[in-house]
């Protein structure tokens, strides 16, 4: 399949309530090229999974959104972009430190704590992708949490370093394009095999909670479509849909 070269640009925002949202509404008026990003300073009302709220201290960390139009990725196979975009933040951040992995599907952790979210909005067309937004926070130089996020973490922590935002931002943009492009080779198949290796607690048995039970599983794999295979201490294989399995911590 043949690649396609993206002009990434940049919109910087001292404020504003979602990146989402402004990118959004900033595409439906004005049909943005892809590769197109919008960063703040102070995200109001920034969005995680599961509908929980990001909390970013002012002028501390990256919050942006991406916009992408992924037209060659089927949408029964749309975890793929899924997997891009997180190796791509694992990529980053190795140059800094290292211990971080993915937590399926696509948060981003250093050791039993979360370094990074990422939210991916999809507008779909039939069996293609229409839009893609991709919304992204990374705790950099906060030095103290305060919400009720149970385990949030900084690269300042970590390293003990504070770094330049802006450049971070750059740094992601190369590693974000060496990944989008194996969406479009026959790399997707290595890059879905780096992604399960890439995997938080993806050698051994851990707990988990589903429908209100816990049990003890070990990841046995992630399917194209996203769905993730744990197999329990008692052999037996079960397949998850996002929100219907809880890591236990």
């Amino acid at each position: 399949m043949e690649t396609k070269e993206i002009i990434f640009t940049k919109d910087h925002l001292v404020e504003t309530a979602s990146t989402n949202t402004y990118l959004q509404q900033l595409d439906t008026d004005r049909h943005l090229p892809e590769g197109h990003i919008v960063y703040t300073d102070t995200q109001r009302a920034g969005r995680g999974q599961r509908g929980n709220s990001w909390e970013s201290e002012p002028g501390k960390n990256l919050t942006f959104s991406l916009l992408l139009r992924p037209e060659h990725i089927p949408a029964n196979q749309q975890f793929l972009l899924s997997q891009a975009v997180s190796l791509a933040m694992t990529d980053l951040l190795g140059r800094y430190a290292t211990g971080f992995s993915i937590k399926w599907p696509n948060d981003i952790y250093w050791e039993d704590k979360k370094i990074a979210g990422i939210l991916i909005e999809n507008v779909l067309s039939g069996t293609t992708f229409a839009r893609s937004i991709v919304g992204i926070g990374l705790n950099i130089n906060q030095a103290t949490f305060v919400s009720d996020a149970p385990n949030p973490v900084s690269l300042f922590q970590i390293t003990g370093h504070t770094y330049d935002i802006e450049a971070v931002l750059d740094q992601f943009v190369d590693a974000f394009r060496t990944r989008y492009q194996q969406t479009f080779t026959d790399s997707a198949r290595a890059l879905r095999e780096e992604y399960a290796a890439t995997l938080y607690r993806n050698d051994g048995e851990y707990p988990y909670c589903s429908e209100g039970k816990t049990f003890y599983a070990s990841i046995t794999g992630v399917e194209p479509d996203g769905h993730l295979i744990l197999t329990t201490d008692t052999g037996e294989e079960r397949r998850f849909a996002f929100k219907e399995v809880s890591f236990l911590l």
